[in-house]
């Protein structure tokens, strides 16, 4: 066993002027085995899953939980506790909560929702276009277009923006204490909650309403709803406006990769292209979090019950042995095996409709502004390290 002195913290810094790829230590834990142990902010020291086979392997495995309330639950930081709805609980009552809001989440149904997505994102380049030039494209598209895609879905008034999203950012920064996330989390619930009581009286066609009418069937509490609400919008605006910014930026760095991406005729180019970012890139940015529920074995290694598990996924995606020449971007590989929206029973939900924001995101935003290009020196942008979630907190451009 490694001794806690030799443990290195978790997570890792990214190199100098490699923002889009994993932390060398991450590298070389991959290359010396399939575990390793890391230190995590509280002093606690759970197993690191290096490898994409062994991280599917223990994603899908029964005997590993994903209850956020129990003490041996791998916490990402102070002031994160209990479950954060139904991805933090295991089923049979995870399955339950799930199935509540699932269908909405459908391929098919979000299908539907395509027009109405791809008028916010015109919309979104049309007063690009109209507005002053240089722009931060962060607040200017990034974050309205998935902002206004989970209020519309959800029926959250847009014009209460600047409350959720301020919040948001708190909740998902890792230097942000105990008490200003327990505080940002409660102003959430406290926000959502009146939103869902007033769906209670008066049900509408959205998705509060969905968790209203459960309530008044008596299939959930109040608090239950509320949460699964937190949830939804929280992981419906944050996750997809960094991924948005963070693709742009990448594919403005590798020009003949826009350009393939750009003029393409075939739709399954913009397709691969979406998968290709989604595994290159990581917006997850403190791995994905578990701990034994009884004893088992990853990659030869037993792992004891009440010991943590924390899976990376920017090595799992970049792992040579499920993607050939992992480092180098292709956005006409074949990457639909990537985990990033995890796997198993707890992958993400919101993944199709993420898909269809992010297709019509590339389809519209280069082909109508071709010379979108960066507003200053690349080295200046500041990257989110100090975020759970991974992202630029502004991006400058112009055309």
């Amino acid at each position: 066993m490694t001794s806690t002195s030799e443990v290195p913290p978790f997570p890792m810094p990214r190199a100098r002027g490699c923002p889009f790829d994993p932390p060398p230590t991450l590298r070389g834990l991959q290359r010396e085995g399939p575990l390793a142990k890391v230190e995590l902010w509280d002093g606690s020291t759970p197993w690191l899953v290096t490898r994409y086979a062994d991280q599917r392997a223990v994603l899908t495995d029964r005997r590993v939980s994903a209850d956020m309330s129990n003490p041996h639950y791998p916490r990402q930081g102070p002031g994160i506790v209990g479950s954060l709805s139904f991805i933090g609980i295991d089923d049979p009552e995870h399955a339950r909560l799930r199935r509540m809001v699932g269908s909405v989440f459908t391929v098919k149904n979000v299908a539907a929702m395509r027009p109405a997505v791809r008028r916010i994102v015109e919309e979104a380049v049309d007063a690009l276009l109209a507005g002053p030039r240089p722009v931060d494209l962060v607040e200017a598209f990034a974050l309205p277009v998935p902002s206004l895609v989970i209020c519309a879905l959800l029926d959250v008034p847009y014009a209460d923006h600047d409350f959720f999203q301020t919040r948001s950012r708190l909740v998902v920064n890792r230097t942000t204490t105990g008490e200003q996330r327990t505080e940002a989390m409660l102003g959430l619930a406290d926000y959502l909650g009146g939103l869902v009581a007033a769906k209670v009286d008066d049900p509408g066609d959205d998705l509060l309403s969905r968790l209203a009418v459960r309530i008044r069937a008596g299939e959930l509490t109040h608090r239950q709803a509320t949460d699964v609400a937190v949830l939804l919008l929280l992981a419906g605006h944050e996750t997809t406006a960094n991924m948005i910014a963070l693709s742009t930026l990448l594919l403005l760095r590798n020009p003949a990769q826009l350009a393939l991406l750009r003029d393409a005729q075939d739709p399954v180019v913009v397709t691969r292209a979406v998968e290709e970012m989604l595994r290159y890139l990581n917006i997850t940015h403190g791995g994905r979090r578990r701990f034994a529920a009884a004893d088992l074995e990853v990659g030869g290694q037993v792992v004891r019950a009440g010991e943590g598990l924390v899976m990376p996924t920017d090595i799992a995606n970049r792992d040579p042995a499920a993607f050939p020449d992992p480092d180098r971007l292709d956005i006409t590989r074949d990457a639909r095996h990537h985990i990033a929206f995890g796997f198993g029973v707890h992958q993400c939900l919101g993944q199709p409709l993420v898909r269809l924001e992010l297709e019509l995101v590339y389809r519209t935003l280069f082909r109508r502004i071709p010379g979108l290009r960066l507003a200053g020196d690349f080295e200046s942008i500041p990257f989110k390290h100090d975020a759970l979630v991974y992202g630029v907190y502004e991006l400058p451009v112009t055309w």
